[in-house]
């Protein structure tokens, strides 16, 4: 969740949903995102809604936290109404939810299965950091009804992992799925960031190597973005770090694919990879196919049938508008349906599955044909009527959809 909310429109305190945004409620598929805004230091390069304890301040405690988010999702049951909305996904993220205690952790998710319903099979993934879990926090997890796991490993190099500011020992995120899997879960992601400043291409291939060991059945790749007014983007500016080369990066992708596709994973969206279709995060699926999700959460972003809205930020505040049985709401914004296709191109097309030809608005058409001719995407699947990329794609997704979308 970023740190910055933006601007929108005044939200109802009662948490009410426009009707356009209620309708055909349950006929698109229903998700949960759960924010814990707990970190015990703050990583260099972050920017997410985050607080160590010396932040947290007043009126915050970890102690309260799963019974405010609790009383969120009784909200979210009050404002949605009557309407069958059998739970597909469900993900907390972070921070680090597994600051809380297990028990915490399956409170909430125990909440939301009272109050909509766990479809049966749903996925219900916790991120963590390596050396926030241990075997008997694992096993209560999965005994709670978490079956998926991410762990943000980043790298395996000391030295990389120390310009990032994270605390984990190099081999520790290994041994984390090992007793992840020792637990019962049956799917386990490793996170990795490259293009580190001070990372070689060695460094990188160790990393990947690494998590490729390990035995996850998905991998997550990001280039590292140098955030404004994180410590990261201090020291670059003050000359002590160099600043991320894109040329950098793009090599670092084709080595990550490289060597996860000879390890037998698949890409399925431009940055994450997995064994299986079944091991692919159902929970992002959501998100980039335009299904509806209620985040909790301080800072967290919701969204139902084409409206968006995101909670006040701090702990403290949110806490506080809750206890009153008031929505947590900051603002929203109604998207436009020419919009919301923009976005749906925006997300789609850096899917495996790639976004349908005949849904291209027709202004657009002329920079499909120059994609088409500079092998941004694939031949055989174009001929069938939709736009996939090709590896050379990937590497220039964001440009490509910038040209789609002007």
């Amino acid at each position: 969740m970023p740190s910055t909310l933006p601007d929108g429109d005044p939200a109802p305190p009662s948490g009410e949903l426009p009707a356009t945004a209620l309708r055909g409620l349950g006929e698109r598929p229903f998700g949960f995102y759960v924010h814990v805004p707990f970190c015990v230091t703050r990583c260099g390069y972050c920017d997410f809604n985050t607080y160590t304890a010396a932040e947290l301040g007043p009126g915050a405690s970890h102690r309260d936290y799963a019974d405010t988010a609790i009383e969120e999702v009784r909200l979210a049951r009050r404002v949605l109404g009557t309407a069958e909305l059998p739970v597909e996904t469900v993900f907390f993220g972070g921070g680090t939810p597994t600051l809380l205690p297990a028990r915490d952790l399956a409170r909430i998710l125990k909440a939301i299965d009272e109050e909509f319903g766990l479809r049966p099979g749903a996925e219900v993934t916790t991120e963590a950091n390596p050396e926030s879990v241990d075997p008997a926090y694992l096993a209560e997890l999965r005994a709670g009804g978490f079956n998926r796991v991410s762990f943000g490993m980043q790298s395996a190099r000391e030295h990389v992992l120390k310009v990032l500011d994270r605390h984990h020992t190099p081999g520790r995120a290994a041994q984390a799925v090992h007793e992840a899997r020792t637990a019962g879960f049956q799917h386990v992601n490793l996170d990795l960031i490259y293009s580190t400043p001070g990372e070689s291409d060695d460094d990188w291939r160790a990393s990947l190597e690494a998590a490729i060991a390990a035995g996850p059945d998905h991998v997550s790749a990001y280039s590292l973005i140098v955030e404004e007014g994180t410590r990261l983007a201090a020291r670059i500016r003050r000359g002590e770090l160099p600043m991320p080369d894109d040329d950098v990066a793009a090599d670092r992708y084709l080595i990550a694919d490289e060597l996860l596709a000879k390890a037998g994973y698949a890409w399925y969206e431009v940055s994450n990879w997995a064994t299986s279709e079944a091991g692919r995060c159902r929970h992002n699926l959501l998100y980039w196919t335009g299904g509806d999700w209620w985040a909790v959460g301080p800072g967290a972003h919701s969204h139902v049938g084409g409206t968006r809205w995101w909670n006040v930020k701090h702990p403290a505040a949110y806490a506080q508008r809750l206890a009153q049985g008031v929505s947590p709401a900051h603002a929203r914004e109604v998207l436009e349906d020419a919009d919301r296709e923009v976005e749906r191109l925006m997300l789609e097309l850096r899917l495996i599955t790639g976004f349908p030809l005949g849904d291209v608005a027709t202004g657009a058409r002329p920079a499909v044909a120059r994609a088409l001719g500079d092998g941004l995407l694939e031949p055989e699947a174009f001929k069938a009527g939709r736009m996939v990329l090709t590896l050379r794609g990937r590497l220039l997704a964001d440009a490509l959809i910038r040209d789609l979308t002007l």
